[in-house]
């Protein structure tokens, strides 16, 4: 998907609100990756995060009338998707809410050598990868909520500590000061029990038929390594301001392109009768 300006976008959200569908569906594909990768970090699976996608487009299209080019697009966009998000409930780790304390117990006392080979014929080597991926991933949900979002503003999307502290309505210096306060959590806890990018002796390697009995990946559905890669770092202009960088190391979050399930959603919703109603409201 092509990047566009703020101003290209402007042109096309008046098109859009005066009711060209067109125009609606280029303003919504230009946004769609990103609020769908920060749906994956905020949540932690493929399916929690298309859900909680489909439902912040749904929320971008119907107030897209509000915005009025006081901010970049993509910053009320954070807002919106982070505001949900914080609040977001339906995902299967609000049932079952993970823990730093939990990660590391599991890494020093699980029985990985007790584990049968349950590769089902997958290279190891492409376990290993989903592994780490998938661990990566999930274990932002030992993060609370508002951590979470703040981790993953500042070291994922790197968005600059003014824009960040407006889409969590915190002073810039309050989110500087808590974004170094959880990456240096972070990268305290990987380099104690990480043996990948850390000191410790946890090797996804070691782990692959541990991970597949415990269900945290299926070698007959790898969700991380066979998604397709994208470019969705928002483009900030501004200076970043100059922040400790002890977990930048250990920064291996790729982006990723949206499910065509998820395309293919948003082109029913255009074409329906949903977006009538949408349109003269």
């Amino acid at each position: 998907m092509k990047n566009r300006t703020n101003e290209e976008l402007l042109a096309f959200i008046e098109k859009a609100v005066a009711g060209d569908k067109k125009s609606l569906e280029t303003v919504i594909l230009s946004v769609q990756d990103l609020v769908f990768n920060l749906s994956l970090r905020m949540l932690g699976t493929f399916p929690d995060a298309e859900d909680a996608t489909q439902d912040i487009l749904l929320k971008i299209i119907t107030h897209l009338s509000s915005f009025k080019g006081e901010s970049a697009f993509s910053t009320w966009v954070f807002c919106i998707a982070s505001n949900h998000l914080k609040n977001y409930q339906k995902h299967m780790f609000a049932k079952f809410p993970l823990s730093f304390e939990f990660y590391g117990d599991d890494i020093k006392n699980g029985k990985i050598d007790d584990v049968p080979d349950l590769t089902q014929n997958v290279e190891k080597s492409i376990l290993a990868e989903e592994l780490k991926l998938s661990c990566t991933n999930v274990m932002l949900q030992c993060l609370d909520t508002e951590s979470r979002c703040i981790f993953i503003l500042g070291t994922m999307f790197k968005v600059d500590s003014r824009i960040a502290g407006d889409i969590l309505n915190i002073t810039p210096q309050a989110y500087r000061q808590r974004l170094s306060r959880i990456r240096r959590k972070m990268a305290e806890f990987l380099t104690e029990y990480c043996g990948e990018y850390g000191n410790g002796t946890c090797r996804c390697a070691n782990r692959v038929n541990y991970a597949v009995q415990n269900h945290r990946i299926s070698p007959a559905q790898l969700a991380f390594t066979t998604a397709v890669p994208t470019e969705t770092m928002v483009d900030v202009k501004e200076a970043m301001e100059d922040i400790d960088d002890l977990s930048q190391k250990f920064s291996f979050y790729k982006t990723y392109q949206s499910p065509e399930s998820l395309k293919e959603f948003i082109q029913k919703f255009l074409d329906g009768a949903s977006f009538s109603i949408v349109r003269n409201a």
